[in-house]
């Protein structure tokens, strides 16, 4: 076993692990970045499609420009090492072991930032009847079929979900001269953003089948068909709704789950995100470990993931080179209408922090209020499926003093205007 010490280690290559170790190293401190696949960029190098960078470079780009980008403002100013696992986290002794074709290797690390990523929820999940055949793919494995290998799934497809790498997909099959039937949404509107919608669907004749969903898969050996039911508000199959399609490819795109299995059992985790629970320093609650991006919770611009990266990055070089950094003052609590929150806590650290949030319904509009106090109005829709992003003033807020740790409410109260 080779034995190593780095000041700050970055597990996943991915925006949020890049952005982590690019900020890190720019304190002078010894950086290293693992990635498990043969290359750095996560799933930035199949998405082509435009979206990326538009609040990080002021410009809208391609996955591939995006870290394209990433890679020449590191300047080389940290080490890479792909085809790395993490195989264990000792947290009493701040070593991390991993293997790799070189071996394994023992990780003194003065401070560790976990930026891996989310995978995709699986077809199996959802419990649909019908023979296990071949011909369904998630959304993710499809693209990368497509953009990197060049080869198609089939002939006629559908695709179950609509959040917006369902909605990219569709697009992406249809203009590969695949015959898209539809895009199947269970709830009454779509999961993915408007544009993706607009662009994707409308603009492509893609039709939308909102309120309903697969009640059978057919196939003997590879999918022939589904039966696509009508729902009800309890999203129960409205019996004689069923319509068979003919299809030799089903695409499934219902949803990522943050992957953080390193860190179970280890950090306090957030049964909402599906992470670790992270300070506005994105610091869990043990002391030298950091965490990003859709690793804590499910993002939907790789922007925000490059911000909180960033951050995470930035700290853990501040704690690598003996500084202490502050404790946690403020918890924040999901109040009205709030779901996936990020972060859990703030320290006073700094004037003004960015925090990230979903809704758990659709409005019209309304205004977030966090300790009683509104810091933004929105008049326009906002949607579960949209994160929002908001700069809060810290130095407006009530911090304890002394060691307590006092709650603070976030709520976002609908307009009643718009109901």
């Amino acid at each position: 076993m080779k034995k190593e010490k780095v000041d700050v280690l970055v597990v996943g290559g991915g925006a949020g692990g890049i952005a982590g170790a690019i900020s890190a190293s720019r304190y002078g401190v010894k950086t290293l970045l693992i990635e498990r696949e043969d290359r750095v960029g996560g799933v930035l190098n199949q998405c082509i499609h435009n979206g990326f960078g538009v609040l990080v470079y002021g410009e809208e780009l391609t996955g591939p420009e995006f870290l394209f980008k990433l890679l020449e403002e590191s300047k080389g100013d940290f080490e890479v090492r792909s085809g790395e696992t993490v195989l264990r986290i000792l947290k009493d002794e701040k070593v991390v072991i991993t293997v790799s074709k070189r071996g394994i290797t023992c990780y003194e690390v003065g401070a560790l930032v976990v930026a891996t990523g989310a995978r995709e929820r699986p077809f199996s999940t959802l419990m649909i009847p019908g023979p296990r055949v071949s011909g369904i793919y998630t959304a993710g494995v499809v693209q990368k079929m497509v953009n990197i290998y060049n080869r198609l799934p089939g002939k006629k497809a559908m695709v179950l979900g609509s959040g917006d790498i369902g909605l990219i997909m569709a697009r992406r099959l249809k203009l590969e001269g695949v015959d898209v039937l539809g895009v199947i949404e269970i709830k009454d509107e779509v999961g993915g953003s408007l544009r993706n919608f607009v662009q994707c669907l409308r603009d492509f004749e893609i039709p939308l089948l909102t309120k309903h969903t697969i009640s059978k898969v057919h196939g003997n050996g590879r999918i022939k068909g589904v039966t696509v039911v009508e729902v009800d508000e309890n999203f129960k199959p409205i019996d004689g709704s069923g319509k068979f399609f003919e299809i030799d490819t089903l695409v499934v795109s219902v949803g990522l789950i943050p992957q953080n299995q390193i860190l179970e059992g280890l950090v306090e985790f957030d049964p909402i995100n599906g992470g670790p629970v992270v300070d506005d320093l994105q610091r869990t609650n043990i002391e030298w470990i950091f965490s990003a991006g859709n690793s804590i919770a499910i993002h939907d611009l790789v922007d925000f993931v490059y911000e909180e990266g960033v951050v995470a990055g930035r700290n853990a070089a501040r704690l690598a080179l003996g500084e202490r950094l502050p404790r946690r003052k403020l918890k924040l609590v999901r109040g009205k209408n709030i779901g996936v929150m990020v972060p859990n806590y703030l320290t006073g650290d700094e004037n003004r922090v960015k925090m990230y949030m979903r809704v758990r319904k659709t409005m019209e509009g309304g205004e977030l209020r966090v300790q009683g106090g509104r810091v933004r109005k929105y008049n326009f829709k906002v949607r579960p499926g949209q994160m929002l992003d908001v700069v809060l003033d810290v130095g407006r807020l009530s911090f304890p003093t002394g060691e307590r740790i006092e709650s603070c409410e976030v709520e976002f109260h609908e307009d009643r205007a718009s109901r």
